[in-house]
């Protein structure tokens, strides 16, 4: 066997194992492949704080999401004085802090709902991947899981007006993230592949940005056809790349016309996004995807409107597309019409996105209440349970248990108490 067939065939490997175990852990923004769905049978409806498994205080603010592999769960807080940012590791059982590593960043001003800590780190069997962005570095991090550095890359800034808040995802071999700044004329925006275990890149794709996506990629996997990394951006629309070679397979341009922040969802082989800008959505669009990328997606509808989502990334479950707005709303739709089936407004203003697990679905609101609501065609509100503190993060599920972040504290709950 010569190196490159055994190359091929790790690589290979790498990717059919990726998708098997993360349906077991929560390794990156909003669980398996970014859906934000759990097999999770045991998350409780309705608690109080003496229901947590335990409530762990964070050593500084942030906005990034936990992710968790094992017995372990990863969260990241910033340093104001002086200007970083922190990766904890804490016990999935206790919440106590098993390690962590700070890392120096050059101070800024982020927009008043960002953070240092915007970025969700990634996770897989081997380590866990960073991505620290402020205006004038870059830092993409992996780190064992005992917290030893493994590779570090030192790349420029992010010009945004809001600041950054991609997150990194593993597919493979490759841990991929986009680098976009406002600004095409002065500053390089690309999408960027590092290999895992070196950090050396492994491929780019330039891009041409009028406004920076803070959008999280996620992979369509066809029954018949090669992968495909799903981007979305307002310059360039829905964007179909061979997550091997970081060759464009399709481009639908021109149909996310202002700032994307939500990430894409699948449903099948259909793709749904959405953009916006200020405080509110512009347009939400549903394209199904060529399974061999040798032609352009059919766009099946776009909906324009002051219900359609900005911050917040919609939830594709059984047919139906959930979605949360930024301003409290809650609609239901069909996925493969549009046709809205119900819309309510059960609690506050979102910027968090929801999660399923065992028909209901939970969102935290900013003020960090968690809306519990019955997944189907007709609105049933469950309950709307406090946290006690300001969130802006997304919940991730794990072995049973669920994970919330608030500004300052990490809580645990569901599965067996310990």
């Amino acid at each position: 066997m010569t190196s490159g067939t055994r190359l091929a065939l790790s690589g290979l490997l790498s990717l059919l194992c990726t998708g098997v175990v993360d349906g077991q852990e929560w390794a990156r923004f909003r669980g398996p492949n970014g859906q934000g769905i759990s097999d999770a049978k045991s998350i409780p409806v309705t608690w109080t704080e003496k229901d947590f498994n335990w409530k762990t205080r964070l050593p500084g603010g942030g906005h990034s999401s936990p992710v968790v592999w094992a017995d372990q769960v990863f969260v990241t807080s910033e340093t104001p004085q002086p200007s970083g940012g922190i990766l904890l590791a804490l016990d999935v059982h206790t919440g106590k802090v098993s390690w962590q590593k700070q890392y120096d960043l050059t101070a800024y001003r982020p927009h008043s709902d960002n953070s240092y800590a915007a970025a969700t780190p990634a996770v897989d069997a081997d380590g866990v991947y960073l991505l620290w962005q402020t205006a004038q570095e870059t830092i993409a991090a992996a780190l064992d899981h005992q917290g030893r550095e493994i590779w570090r890359r030192d790349l420029p800034g992010v010009h945004s007006q809001f600041g950054p808040g991609t997150s990194p995802i593993v597919v493979g071999d490759v841990v991929v993230f986009t680098h976009e700044q406002e600004g095409e004329e002065k500053y390089r925006s690309d999408w960027i592949a590092l290999d895992r275990r070196t950090g050396q890149t492994r491929w780019t794709v330039e891009r041409k940005n009028s406004e920076t996506s803070c959008s999280t990629p996620c992979v369509y996997r066809p029954k018949d056809g090669k992968p495909q990394l799903i981007f979305t951006s307002e310059t360039d629309g829905i964007t179909g790349v061979n997550p091997n070679t970081g060759s464009v397979m399709w481009e639908l341009r021109s149909v996310l016309p202002a700032r994307v922040v939500g990430s894409p969802v699948l449903a099948g082989d259909v793709a749904i996004s959405a953009c916006g800008k200020g405080s509110t959505g512009n347009q939400l669009v549903a394209v199904r995807i060529p399974p061999n990328g040798d032609k352009q997606p059919q766009i099946i509808y776009a909906q324009t409107g002051r219900l359609i989502p900005y911050v917040p990334t919609p939830l594709a479950k059984d047919g139906l597309l959930y979605v949360f707005h930024d301003q409290g709303e809650v609609r239901c739709l069909r996925v493969q019409t549009g046709e809205v089936l119900w819309s309510r407004k059960p609690a506050g203003r979102f910027y968090g996105s929801p999660v399923w697990a065992n028909g209901l679905l939970y969102c935290i609101d900013r003020l960090g209440d968690v809306v519990v609501l019955r997944a189907g065609t007709t609105y049933e509100l469950l309950a709307v349970n406090s946290l006690g503190e300001k969130s802006h993060a997304t919940p991730a599920i794990a072995g049973e248990a669920m994970y919330l972040r608030t500004y300052s504290h990490l809580i645990s709950i569901g599965g067996k108490k310990n």
